[in-house]
């Protein structure tokens, strides 16, 4: 297994203090996260700082971005060998409507969706909209 910094150098991404941390904190999740949540962790810390660490993440797919219908972006740790293919990668996601989290369900891998021709897929979200187990519970 790769160390963090590894991965990140694996990624062409500069290996920075902050970017351990932000990785580390994401690692500690078991939920997605959103931008809000990283920044009342990382309080002192500049705010641009962490939008583009979070950006730059994502867009070398170490996180995915989750729409989990609450209006706010989330994000969650890419599994190892991840690239985000929309034909390989996806998993299902679980929005607790009880404590608002929501989990990346990793080993329930999204179909893929055959589109009529003409039409290009670009992303797939699929979210189900329950109690989590430890509301349920």
């Amino acid at each position: 297994m790769k160390t963090i910094e590894q991965l990140l150098e694996s990624k062409n991404i500069r290996v920075t203090a902050m970017r351990l941390l932000i990785y580390k904190f994401l690692a500690k999740k078991k939920v997605a996260v959103t931008l809000s949540d990283i920044e009342n962790a990382f309080a002192k810390a500049d705010r641009t700082t962490l939008y583009r660490t979070i950006k730059t993440f994502e867009e070398k797919v170490i996180v995915h971005q989750i729409d989990d219908g609450t209006g706010i972006t989330k994000y969650a740790l890419c599994e190892e060998g991840c690239n985000c293919d929309i034909k390989n990668d996806l998993h299902l996601h679980f929005h607790c409507n009880n404590c608002n989290e929501t989990t990346c369900l990793t080993d329930h891998k999204i179909p893929q969706i055959k589109v009529p021709d003409g039409f290009v897929s670009e992303n797939v979200n699929l979210v189900v909209k329950g109690i989590c187990d430890k509301c349920s519970g």
